[in-house]
């Protein structure tokens, strides 16, 4: 039987890159997205693979996303947890509604989801949980509290159900991403590049390879961490001159 991955926010960006690499690697995959026209149009074009909208502020939609794969597919072995938003607005400006919209999507979203796969996956006999965080959960700039905390509750709520899930035979693991750049590559100067050990911005590719790596059952001792992908830059120091 062909193992499953489900990947949230898979209509677009690195959720989208995500979803095409399991599905290359032969998964049946279940694209979860709020954006249906968009999702419908990934499924199509990947083998395999299943589009449910979902709005993963909704527990009941995540209850259905869930329900439905096991359903479809008769297991989930995968859960890569992508979807996410994020508001850049001056604090004194910051609304509760938005707050709560950044913190539902990105954080509380990955508990439900990993709670409601992971009922699937101890009847699986084990499985793997991916959360994307982001190198803001360590690091910031002005005026992104709400992404920032999302981000760093991602890393505590990691290692959290690690411990929980481990009699289950479910590892979690986080991956903080730095620069991706999902929209127009070809646009990126010299100089963006160059902020990078590695000499070029990342691309969904560099995260969607480290989630075949962190669910392969081969490396189930790396459990509880986080992975950062960043090409060395949060490594750099920077001086003006």
């Amino acid at each position: 039987m062909k193992k499953v991955a489900i990947v949230t926010g898979a209509a677009s960006g690195i959720g989208k890159g995500v979803a095409e690499a399991y599905t290359n690697e032969g998964y049946q995959v279940v694209l979860a997205d709020v954006d249906e026209g968009r999702g419908q149009a990934v499924a199509s074009r990947l083998e395999n693979s299943v589009f449910v909208k979902t709005d993963v502020r909704a527990e009941e939609d995540i209850i259905t996303l869930m329900a439905h794969s096991a359903e479809h597919f008769g297991r989930i072995d995968v859960l890569v947890n992508v979807a996410g938003i994020s508001v850049f607005k001056d604090v004194l400006e910051l609304t509760l509604e938005e707050w709560d919209n950044v913190i539902n999507t990105n954080l509380r979203s990955a508990f439900l989801c990993s709670r409601e796969a992971a009922k699937v996956m101890k009847a699986n006999g084990g499985g793997a949980i991916i959360n994307i965080a982001s190198t803001r959960a360590t690091m910031s700039e002005p005026d992104s509290e709400a992404y920032a905390s999302s981000k760093g509750g991602i890393l505590g709520l990691t290692h959290a159900l690690a411990a929980s899930l481990a009699k289950y035979r479910v590892t979690v693991n986080a991956i903080s991403p730095g620069w991706i750049e999902t929209v127009d590559y070809e646009s990126l100067r010299p100089e963006d590049h160059a902020q990078h050990f590695s000499g070029r911005v990342g691309t969904p590719d560099d995260i969607a390879r480290a989630c075949l790596y962190l669910s392969h059952p081969d490396n189930n001792f790396v459990n509880g961490t986080e992975l950062v992908i960043d090409g060395g830059m949060t490594r750099k120091m920077m001086y003006e001159e």
